[in-house]
């Protein structure tokens, strides 16, 4: 259980902070499949960098807070369940306060079954072991930062994220690249305790070429701060942001590994620059409050009707292909004939009636507010499009927004332009775009700016 007797009196009569971290290897032992690029038979076959689970517990000593960030794709809502019951009869900490996230790496092992890659012959199914592996990691480093808790001082900057990427679709389109760091301290050496960001970028510099098990740039950037700013070990919380249409192909000159260095020590960087900007407090109140909510369904297209879209989406793959257009030009239709494809499975299991226990595995979707201090930190599921971030950021400027924690929802949550628009990312949605602004509206209203 937790010790509160932690917790101090600050001048104020106010309970002052106390902080703790932890860090578990989730590194599979043995080789995965790495998930994320379909029609690819693409098991590791070496270790670039360990993935990890990065836990940080703050304390006011009445209300504690638990964020836990995880090197792989999806933290799917069983998952995020089961672990955060274990942490909570562990520590005391309540599950109610505890954001479990996933970075969304690509090059990592699979831990959620994407339905809409069901007919995929080179996806396997999860395997069970590794998953296990990798919810009793998140368990040990979230017991041991509530375990380590000693007095502390935090403080919360805003750093530049633009050399991580744009627009997935156009660089000059909407994008989000203001990384809140929050920089927390020991009270009584002023050493590092931990770092916290919020990027709002896909961490996909590394694509289906790739072999290797390696958090793409986010792991980059944490061992450039390690080496070069915390000191060695420190924990580095590295949360995705809303990225469903944020990507690094504009930025990037190959997808290979010392370009997911260059962007990784780029943002490495920039967090740097902005935490030494930041005026530390000793006493920040803590709040907590959550929603569930029941998300519209998408109404998917007649099987005929996918079929049709499909035929279309690999005709102009082919002849951008032929005519050697751009590169980015190229990978952007060959996504789009990837979710065309997820467009098709989806139409015949909605045929089938196999979906239903798919929306079941996602629904309700919790929405979270922590708030630490004047600083709300906001837990999404699933993958969503920057713009409902920037809906709620317009309302709240010190809002930030998590994706990809407590759950995923098997596909993006678009916009309504987008989906009118089709491409990869509305077609392989299973919820309505109006799923977007109800994650807004039920933001701002936990926030208190509804």
């Amino acid at each position: 259980m937790v010790d509160w007797s932690l917790s101090r009196q600050d001048g104020n009569g106010v309970k002052a902070l106390v902080a703790g971290a932890a860090v578990e290897d989730i590194t599979p032992h043995d080789p995965q499949y790495l998930f994320g690029y379909p029609h690819v038979d693409r098991y590791s076959t070496a270790v670039h960098d360990r993935l990890l689970s990065s836990a940080l517990y703050l304390s006011d000593g009445r209300t504690p807070v638990l964020f836990i960030a995880n090197d792989i794709i999806f933290v799917g809502k069983a998952t995020a369940e089961r672990v955060r019951g274990r942490i909570e009869r562990a520590s005391g900490v309540s599950a109610a306060n505890i954001l479990v996230s996933a970075t969304h790496t690509h090059s990592g092992p699979s831990t959620v079954d994407a339905i809409s890659l069901a007919g995929d012959p080179t996806v396997p199914q999860v395997d069970a072991a590794y998953l296990q592996r990798f919810e009793d990691g998140i368990v040990a480093a979230g017991v041991k930062a509530v375990r380590r808790a000693e007095p502390a001082e935090a403080g919360l900057a805003a750093a530049d994220g633009s050399a991580v990427g744009t627009n997935r679709r156009d660089p000059a389109g909407p994008a989000d690249p203001q990384t809140p760091v929050l920089m927390v301290r020991s009270a009584a050496n002023r050493e590092p305790i931990a770092c916290m960001v919020v990027c709002s970028m896909h961490p996909t510099v590394l694509r289906e070429d790739s072999m290797v098990v390696s958090a793409d740039f986010p792991g980059m950037t944490r061992r450039y701060l390690q080496e070069n700013f915390l000191g060695d070990g420190c924990p580095v919380l590295h949360h995705t942001g809303p990225a469903g249409n944020q990507s690094p192909r504009h930025v990037i000159r190959g997808n290979t590994l010392a370009e997911a260095r260059r962007l990784g020590e780029a943002l490495g960087r920039a967090v740097a620059a902005a935490a030494e900007q930041i005026r530390f407090v000793a006493s920040l109140e803590m709040g907590t409050r959550r929603a569930f909510l029941d998300l519209p369904r998408r109404t998917l297209a007649a099987v005929e009707e996918a079929e049709h879209r499909l035929e279309c989406a690999a005709q102009k793959l082919a002849q951008l292909r032929a005519s050697g257009a751009p590169r980015q030009e190229v990978r952007l239709a060959e996504v789009d004939w990837f979710g065309a494809e997820e467009t098709v499975r989806l139409a015949r299991l909605a045929v089938a009636g196999r979906l239903e226990a798919v929306y079941r595995s996602c629904l309700p979707a919790e929405v979270q507010m922590l708030q630490i201090g004047p600083w709300a930190l906001v837990g999404w599921p699933g993958e969503v499009f920057v713009e409902h971030a920037l809906a709620v950021k317009a309302r709240a400027r010190d809002a930030y927004v998590i994706s990809l924690a407590n759950g995923e929802l098997q596909g993006y949550i678009t916009t309504e332009a987008a989906a009118a628009a089709g491409g990869y990312e509305a077609s392989n949605a299973i919820f309505a775009p109006e799923a977007g602004q109800l994650l807004v509206d039920t933001t701002l209203d936990l926030i208190g700016r509804g």
